[in-house]
C-alpha cells in the first residue's frame, strides 16, 4: 500500500509540474522549488539523523535515509503553489494562507504515520510538523521577497 501511495504522489506531482512552471514567473518558481528542496532535505536529514523520524518505505533506501519524494518533489511544489496564492498579500493574509497549508499537512502526516508505514515518529508530533512546515514556508517566502527586492534594485525601481 505504501509504495502505491508514493507512486500516486509522484504521479500527481509530475502532472502538476508543467502547470506550475509556466508563465512569466518561471525563474522565481524554480528558485522556490530548488530552495525548498534544499531546505526540506537539510531539515529532514537532521531530524532523521537524530532519530526523531524514520522512513521505512522510501525510494532508494540504500542511498537516502529521508523520503526524497516528500523533500525534493512534493513539499517544493506545495511551496510554489503557496507563494503563487500569497504573492500579493499582506502579512495577516499570508499567515492565514500558511495555516491552510500547515494545518492539513500536520493532520495528514499524523494520519499517515498512524495508519501506514510511510514513516514512524519517534520524537515527533503534529506540532513539530506544523512548526517545520510553517518555518520553511516563511523562509521561502522571505527568500522570494529578497529576490524581488534585488530585482527592483537591479532595474532601478527602488526609490
Amino acid at each position: 500500500m505504501e509504495k502505491k501511495l508514493l507512486s500516486s504522489l509522484t504521479s500527481v506531482c509530475m502532472v502538476a509540474f508543467p502547470f506550475l512552471f509556466r508563465g512569466s514567473k518561471m525563474r522565481e518558481n524554480l528558485i522556490i522549488f530548488f530552495a525548498k528542496g534544499v531546505l526540506s532535505t537539510l531539515i529532514d536529514a537532521y531530524v532523521v539523523g537524530n532519530k526523531r523520524i524514520s522512513y521505512p518505505c522510501r525510494p532508494f533506501p540504500k542511498t537516502f535515509k529521508t523520503n526524497i519524494i516528500f523533500d525534493m518533489l512534493f513539499f517544493p511544489l506545495l511551496s510554489v503553489v503557496w507563494v503563487k496564492i500569497s504573492s500579493n498579500d499582506k502579512l495577516g493574509m499570508i499567515i492565514l494562507k500558511s495555516l491552510i497549508f500547515s494545518v492539513p499537512m500536520s493532520l495528514a502526516q499524523w494520519l499517515f504515520e498512524r495508519y501506514t508505514g510511510l514513516f514512524e515518529w519517534k520524537k515527533w508530533s503534529p506540532l513539530h510538523t506544523f512548526a517545520s512546515v510553517s518555518f520553511t514556508l516563511f523562509t521561502i517566502r522571505g527568500l522570494v521577497a529578497l529576490t524581488r527586492c534585488l530585482d527592483k534594485l537591479k532595474n532601478g525601481q527602488v526609490y
